[in-house]
């Protein structure tokens, strides 16, 4: 399939994958993974509470497992409630008693639950992991990269993809490398503003007012300060360093804020493009699409699903978000985000390998509106990840 074609739901399905284990007469067993060390805990936990609700309980076996904010691997709730944001109330994973261990080798499959006193007590197999973290120690490569070593399957995309998605300054790198459009950039090592402030505040300067400071290792729009004077910088670089010591900063670029989905492609065909939405921040509260526009002021911004574009502009970010997936080897699923200039031109802002996963996301709302519900979208990343081998590919 190009990059432009439409989205065709279950026709390319591998039907071995669907509805049962080959050879084992059980349905495929999903773990469900979320929560997490970094600050976008909370948002991995709604974006599972949207998952849990979604997984057909006849087509799969549903194991929840919630990572604390100190790391504990628990036994979750598997009730979609439990994990909902309701009234500004956050959600977390709070310790348990039964602490989960995962396989040890690979071939090993089974996973154990350890409480005090008590001798492991095996819960089964499992067959494939939806991970829904976001930030570091989730969405960056390194829970990938444990669940490689286990030889065990999962959603999404693999651990070099999922650290160059996660580093806003080598996924910069990268796509320039591929000749995809990105825009003018710096980035402030840790101690290096306090080792030559002048310098540091010389370069930014070249990028013109305003500018963007981010971690260049965090999502959901945490920690991101919009700076109209230069005078402003040393306190959005600190806002910043709270949640990442590497720090990006980004020059503004006039533009409509256009997001693509990309979805994987079965049996190494192409993946495929969603049609764009468009998100417009209205509560003039907020200067950008900040985390409280995100996640707490639904009203204060409107998302078009599909976005009013012309049909060339629409064709051109489809064919960039599908060559961004692949630039930097994504799998799964993926979020590109761009701005569309006035000149008509297209400029990634960036990857998002493990995108919000609510039914209220950006992620899934995009393919509803290309004619993929929530819950067959969660079904076919599900086929994907189980489809896919195991090990170097």
């Amino acid at each position: 399939m190009d990059a432009t074609s439409e989205p065709s739901g279950h026709d390319q399905t591998p039907t071995q994958t669907r509805g049962q284990i080959p050879g084992s007469g059980r349905r495929p067993r999903v773990m469900v993974l979320f929560g997490g060390r970094s600050g976008e805990h909370a948002i991995s936990c709604a974006t599972a509470g949207g998952v849990l609700r979604a997984i057909d309980r006849d087509r799969y076996d549903v194991l929840a497992v919630g990572i604390t904010p100190a790391g504990r691997w628990v036994l979750a709730d598997d009730d979609p409630e439990r994990w909902a944001i309701s009234d500004g109330h956050l959600p977390q994973v709070e310790d348990t008693a039964a602490h989960v261990l995962l396989p040890q080798a690979v071939d090993d499959r089974d996973v154990q639950v350890l409480e005090a006193g008590r001798l492991p007590r095996v819960l089964g197999e499992v067959d494939v992991v939806f991970p829904l973290l976001h930030g570091p120690f989730g969405e960056d490569g390194t829970l990938q990269g444990l669940l490689e070593l286990a030889d065990v399957r999962y959603v999404g995309a693999g651990v070099l993809a999922s650290a160059v998605g996660m580093d806003k300054h080598m996924m910069k790198l990268v796509l320039a490398g591929h000749g995809l459009p990105v825009g003018p950039f710096r980035v402030v090592l840790p101690g290096e503003l306090d080792r030559d402030p002048d310098g540091v505040t010389a370069r930014i300067a070249e990028l013109g007012l305003p500018v963007f400071v981010k971690p260049a290792r965090a999502g959901s729009s945490l920690g991101i300060s919009r700076v109209t004077d230069l005078a402003d910088l040393p306190a959005a670089i600190a806002a910043a360093a709270v949640h990442d010591p590497k720090i990006i900063v980004e020059a503004a670029i006039v533009g409509r804020e256009i997001e693509c989905g990309v979805l994987g492609g079965h049996d190494g065909d192409r993946a495929r493009a969603s049609l764009p939405g468009e998100i417009v921040v209205t509560d003039p509260r907020h200067t950008f699409y900040d985390f409280e526009a995100k996640y707490l002021d639904e009203a204060g911004v409107t998302l078009a699903c599909p976005a009013d574009l012309p049909e060339g502009i629409v064709e051109a970010v489809r064919d960039v978000a599908v060559r961004t997936f692949e630039a930097v080897g994504c799998e799964g699923l993926a979020r590109v985000d761009v701005f569309v200039t006035p000149d008509g031109g297209v400029v990634v802002n960036e990857i998002n390998t493990m995108p919000g996963f609510t039914p209220y996301s950006m992620y899934p709302r995009l393919w509803e509106a290309s004619g993929v519900g929530y819950a067959e979208l969660v079904d076919e990343l599900l086929r994907l990840a189980l489809a896919r081998p195991t090990g170097l590919r």
